[in-house]
């Protein structure tokens, strides 16, 4: 797989003002390492990595060897900051620092849950449900029946997308910037993808 960072580094509003070695150890590299079998990259047609979508199947059982196997590999890189955040980075550090903020009760019955990023000028082009179509499809194939995602409620854009591939919104009290959604991973839609690879 290319290098976990470059889309997410490039495309998320946050990377403009967060470390963007930072970023990519909190929401790309640990399930590159942890569960390669759900990381796939879609390329430009001449091996440009373009976008992924990583994940877990299992988000409890991700969260344990977060703590106990990522975790220490980066913690070195980026401790976490002695008082309140005060910096995009900062609020990344506490995100990478506390995986269990993953736990979210109301989830629950979704055990698996993704991340998925494009470059911009590759949006709205069906790159983004080639991979969905695939990582849906390998989740099902493990006997996975459901996968929730947290986004940003402030992201219409990224909430027609889920809308569009069948997500509904789960209820959460106190959920803060994010809604969170989930669907099945079953009768996930056919498509002829561009080239994805793990």
């Amino acid at each position: 797989m290319p290098s976990a960072g470059h889309p997410l580094a490039l495309s998320s509003p946050a990377a403009r003002n967060a470390d963007h070695g930072l970023l990519p150890s909190v929401f790309a590299g640990p399930y590159v390492e942890l569960e390669p079998d759900l990381a796939f990259v879609v390329d430009d047609g001449s091996g440009l990595a373009v976008g992924y979508v990583v994940g877990t199947a299992d988000t409890a059982r991700f969260v344990e060897r977060f703590r106990t196997e990522w975790l220490p590999e980066v913690a070195g890189r980026y401790p976490e900051p002695a008082g309140p955040p005060r910096t995009p980075a900062d609020q990344m550090a506490v995100l990478l620092h506390r995986p269990e903020r993953m736990l979210v009760p109301e989830v629950a019955a979704y055990p698996a849950h993704l991340h998925i990023d494009l470059l911009p000028g590759h949006q709205r082009a069906g790159c983004g449900r080639a991979l969905m179509t695939r990582f849906l499809g390998t989740l099902a194939e493990h006997g996975v029946s459901a996968v929730h995602v947290g986004m940003v409620t402030a992201n219409t854009p990224a909430r027609a997308f889920y809308d569009r591939l069948g997500f509904h919104e789960i209820p959460v009290p106190d959920a803060g910037p994010l809604t969170y959604l989930g669907r099945g991973t079953g009768d996930h839609t056919s498509v002829h993808p561009p080239t994805l690879a793990r």
